[in-house]
């Protein structure tokens, strides 16, 4: 980790009580020392880089000035609590981000006291921190409450719900925006930093509360027009008018990496007795590190890399990763039909849709963290006779769902969902993992869902979706890469509701959805030398299932396993309703559905996760021995 001699400031800090006692003009010293050694961590394990390098001087601020744990530090998605983490006493365990057992990459309440709430989302730091302070007040307690929400953050509806409600009472509450990008910042230097002293200061802070006392006192038509000029003649040196009209007392713009400057501002605001404040802070994602720096993402988030180029480790590929092969797919059928438009809500290179945007420029839209606002704008599309994609996350669609049911499924439009990150994802741990989605898709009335099982199916169904026009579709397929299977010359799309059998067996089915067929297989080959004949299939469709083939799998095996990436109520739940009003499971059929643990899983890597989840090719052939009765045989497969 480095000894006294190369970080001798860093080594004196175990907890914030120790970084308050530290003279102040030797905190920009031990900032240099955490972001070198922040540079080097990340470098080992992967992680955001960017972001955490452009909070290093905000975080040691904050922790100079404010009394944690007793004051809450509540941080919006945890990408900018890196250095959080390593002031926190958690700096010997930094090495262990994101890896299995070790420290989350995000806050988390169980890691330490120092992460009262925990995110891997974005947008939810104000209304948490509300929640606190309305707490605090109710229970008569003493303490700040302190959020630190960036500009990115800021664009979603969340943030603005939050702020009105906020400025709506008199709850004591600080907002940090930590703002690394927004057009509309100021300049800031010298004199913003002396006007936002001088606003936030206690002489200032009286002065305008007699003024406002005095023009009380006056006619009602000549105070609001004092009132107005004083707010018009802050607001034009400093900003922040419309977090002033929200009810919020505004300070700043101010340099995030100016601890001269920070440290006061935030000394006065701490100090302040009445009302929400808002502070707002311009930081430079990568600050520090020349190849983070001249990113054009800033090296928001990265693999392994070596820190004296900045270039990240490739790790050896079978194939190409699923998001790529997604996005040229849908270029493909983009080219041949030019009402295919495609959204995404902020993640155009994470879901591949940066060569979309790059090839069709005014056929992509990128509507920032607003996936309610991406589906219901795709739906207006979709009803004036668009072909919308919306390519997000599966774990972010969660956030739109009432959007999907109100605004898409009940209305029948032909938006298509592109889902990536379907399945557990590794290394983001839950916040991130796609479990839900077969569910809560699949509930919907007249919603097809789809389920890639390697490379070139998800070609044939990004295909399918482009030919459907009548109602909504949703495609899930993981995070990770392809078998590297060799595309065919032509790319046709499916038959709705039919899956494909790909190896053919007697006594034992397995009906796969998504990319555990591989997995499947491999049980097949286990079985086989326990005398078990398997077939393999795969189901293609979560919604509607392949009745024929579901049919013919329960009729004419023994046992038939089903097996999915996703939660409990999803595809087997489809299933299981089939065969109940077919009468299949009175025939003595034995049916084991497998799906995700009903639990939370933490980070590891995407193998070991699944095998946690009992979703492996071993854990695959043990249920069916289980299933026969064979017990024993099924202990010792699952042990070896």
């Amino acid at each position: 980790m480095g000894g006294s001699s190369k970080t001798p400031h860093l080594d004196e800090v175990g907890s914030p009580a120790d970084l308050r006692k530290m003279p102040r003009e030797e905190l920009q010293k031990y900032a240099d020392e955490l972001r070198k050694e922040l540079i080097e961590t990340v470098s080992v394990t992967g992680g955001h880089l960017g972001s955490n390098l452009g909070s290093v001087e905000l975080t040691v601020a904050l922790h100079y000035v404010f009394n944690t744990p007793r004051d809450k530090l509540i941080w919006d998605v945890g990408h900018q609590a890196y250095p959080h983490k390593i002031i926190t006493g958690r700096r010997s365990r930094m090495r262990t981000l994101r890896q299995g057992g070790g420290l989350s990459g995000f806050t988390k309440r169980c890691e330490s006291e120092y992460d009262p709430f925990g995110a891997g989302h974005s947008s939810t730091s104000i209304s948490a921190s509300l929640g606190f302070a309305v707490a605090r007040d109710m229970k008569g307690e003493k303490y700040n409450v302190v959020c630190v929400i960036g500009d990115g953050s800021m664009s979603a509806g969340m943030a603005y719900e939050a702020l009105n409600n906020v400025g709506a009472g008199k709850e004591r509450l600080i907002v940090i925006l930590n703002d690394n990008d927004m057009s509309i910042a100021p300049p800031v230097g010298a004199l913003s930093a002396h006007l936002a002293r001088l606003v936030s200061s206690r002489s200032y802070r009286g002065i305008r509360r007699f003024a406002k006392r005095a023009a009380s006192h006056l006619p009602t038509r000549l105070s609001k027009q004092v009132r107005k000029v004083e707010e018009f003649t802050r607001s034009f040196f400093t900003g922040g008018t419309l977090f002033e009209e929200l009810g919020f007392y505004y300070v700043g713009p101010i340099d995030g990496h100016n601890l001269e400057h920070l440290i006061p501002v935030l000394e006065n605001v701490r100090d302040m007795k009445n009302g929400p404040v808002l502070v707002h802070v311009v930081t430079k994602k990568g600050k520090g590190y020349a190849p983070a720096e001249a990113a054009p993402d800033k090296l928001h988030g990265v693999g392994k890399f070596n820190v004296l180029t900045g270039e990240q480790k490739k790790p050896n590929s079978k194939g190409p990763s699923y998001t790529q092969v997604f996005a040229e797919a849908l270029l493909a059928e983009s080219r041949k039909d030019d009402r295919i438009c495609a959204i995404t809500a902020a993640m155009p290179a994470g879901t591949g849709l940066d060569l979309f945007a790059k090839e069709f420029p005014k056929r992509f839209f990128d509507v920032g963290i607003a996936e309610q606002h991406a589906v219901t704008f795709a739906a207006g599309m979709a009803a004036d006779g668009m072909k919308p994609t919306v390519a997000i996350y599966s774990t972010f669609m969660q956030r739109a769902y009432d959007q999907v049911v109100h605004d898409v499924a009940l209305q029948s439009l032909p938006v298509r969902f592109a889902m990536d990150r379907a399945g557990l994802v590794g290394a983001d741990g839950a916040t991130h993992a796609g479990a839900y989605d077969i569910t809560y898709m699949a509930s919907l009335p007249g919603m097809v869902v789809m389920a890639a099982a390697d490379e070139i199916e998800l070609m044939r169904m990004v295909a399918t979706q482009a030919a459907l026009d009548d109602g909504p579709s949703a495609l899930r397929y993981p995070r990770g890469e392809g078998w590297g299977l060799e595309k065919p010359d032509a790319i046709l799309p499916l038959e709705i509701g039919k899956g494909r059998v790909v190896r053919e067996g007697s006594s034992i089915a397995i009906l796969s959805l998504g990319t555990r067929l591989q997995e499947a297989l491999a049980a097949a080959d286990k079985l086989s030398s326990y005398g078990l004949s398997v077939t393999v299939a795969d189901a293609r469709f979560a919604k509607p299932i392949d009745r024929d083939l579901v049919r013919r799998l329960a009729k004419e095996h023994e046992v038939l396993v089903t097996v999915e990436e996703g939660a409990i109520g999803g595809f087997a739940s489809q299933v299981v309703h089939f065969l109940a009003w077919e009468g299949l499971l009175d025939t003595g059929l034995k049916l084991r559905p497998m799906v995700l643990p009903d639990r939370f899983q933490h980070q590891d890597t995407q193998e070991k996760m699944y095998a946690d989840a009992g979703l492996d090719a071993t854990a695959i052939a043990a249920a069916v021995l289980s299933a026969l009765g064979r017990e024993r045989e099924a202990a010792a497969l699952s042990i070896a």
